[in-house]
């Protein structure tokens, strides 16, 4: 199948047998498919374009869904794609992603592939499952700049490259970097993940500034971190007692909520948040991340597998990483769609994994704003 390849819709709609919800199933093809990772927008801000991950070649090519028709088109045919690593443009004109040892881009509008950057000699994700295994970029919030990660003699390296010039720079060396995310409110300044016992980065995009901003506990489980919009606070899971937040100027800390939050995002207004959940999976959870209780609606039940035991016990990389088995599409990684009014997510509850849209009632945004502090 190559790129250019378009499929009729394949959507069906059904409804939550738990909470009613309408959901609209995007993919219905018996291979791997799945959204971006759940801190990565899957869609373009005027919602044109769906983009998804499809191993209907027999290898993860990059999708999307024509939001007016339902028709999908392939809109890549490069080998070495590495499937966590696409990022959507906001204005909707590219998809980036890295393959092989380049970074790319491809035109939403032509198909036309452009290479930004051949590394050479190097590694952009790591063996295993997680973390800097991923291989995820980031993009800033106006398309300007592009970052990634790659190692290089047993050294991570992060770099920016200039999506309008071409230019890049090394701005950071360290012994692991890993999930990028550019806040949302200064294209400036990003977070990185250290290592597994020392995760919450942030530095800023010339160089400066490099500091962590929280120090880990010994026996806490920090992890899947994000910037809640607007108030230039990172949240995190705090695994599996909920999920705090610090900001970043001040060093302010509170907490967001108490539930077993697992993959969490905001929407881009910053007023509601989604999480996914396991042990026990008690389904995808909406909430106010602002007014300092949390309190979860249950949106729908994606009854995914959710493979990764290892959550289901203590931190288990005190003494450094292990290899653990979890397949990230099995994994649902909510996410919000710009307009805040869906969030798609990705489950393997039919034997394959698909992605899926559930749509949120007006009741429920207007129960959880009203409940604002």
């Amino acid at each position: 199948m190559a790129r250019g390849s378009a499929y009729p819709s394949e959507a069906r709609i059904f409804h939550d047998a738990g909470t009613g919800a309408r959901i609209r199933q995007v993919t219905d093809q018996p291979s791997i498919h799945h959204h971006p990772f759940f801190f990565v927008p899957a869609y373009d801000d005027a919602m044109a374009r769906l983009i998804f991950v499809s191993h209907r070649s027999g290898r993860p090519e990059i999708h999307a869904e024509d939001r007016a028709t339902g028709k999908i088109l392939q809109m890549t045919e490069r080998a070495g794609l590495a499937e966590y690593s696409v990022y959507p443009s906001h204005d909707g004109r590219w998809v980036y992603y890295t393959a092989g040892t380049g970074g790319y881009r491809v035109c939403t509008e032509t198909l036309r592939e452009e290479q930004l950057l051949d590394f050479g000699d190097v590694r952009l994700r790591e063996d295993g499952m997680v973390a800097d295994a991923m291989g995820t970029t980031a993009l800033s919030c106006d398309d300007r700049y592009w970052a990634l990660r790659f190692s290089q003699a047993g050294r991570a390296n992060l770099v920016i490259i200039d999506t309008t010039s071409g230019a890049h720079n090394v701005i950071l060396q360290a012994d692991t970097i890993a999930h990028l995310i550019f806040c949302p409110d200064d294209s400036d300044l990003l977070y990185y993940a250290g290592s597994l016992t020392d995760r919450v980065w942030i530095i800023g995009r010339d160089g400066s500034g490099n500091r962590r901003v929280y120090q880990r506990q010994s026996g806490e489980w920090i992890t899947h971190e994000v910037w809640i919009p607007g108030r230039r606070e990172l949240a995190f899971v705090d695994w599996n007692k909920g999920i705090r937040a610090i900001q970043v100027d001040t060093g302010a800390e509170r907490r967001v909520t108490s539930f077993n939050a697992w993959h969490a995002v905001c929407d881009p207004s910053g007023r509601l948040m989604v999480a996914d959940t396991n042990f026990p999976d008690i389904g995808i959870q909406l909430f106010d991340p602002r007014d300092g209780k949390g309190a979860p609606l249950t949106l729908c039940h994606p009854e995914a597998t959710n493979e990764g035991a290892h959550w289901a016990g203590p931190f288990p990389y005190e003494n450094g990483p292990i290899a653990v088995y979890a397949p990230q599409h099995t994994h649902p990684h909510p996410s919000f769609s710009p307009d805040s009014r869906r969030v798609v997510y990705t489950s393997d509850r039919t034997g394959t994994a698909q992605v899926y849209e559930v749509e949120i009632p007006t009741d429920t945004i207007e129960r959880l704003y009203d409940g604002a502090g």
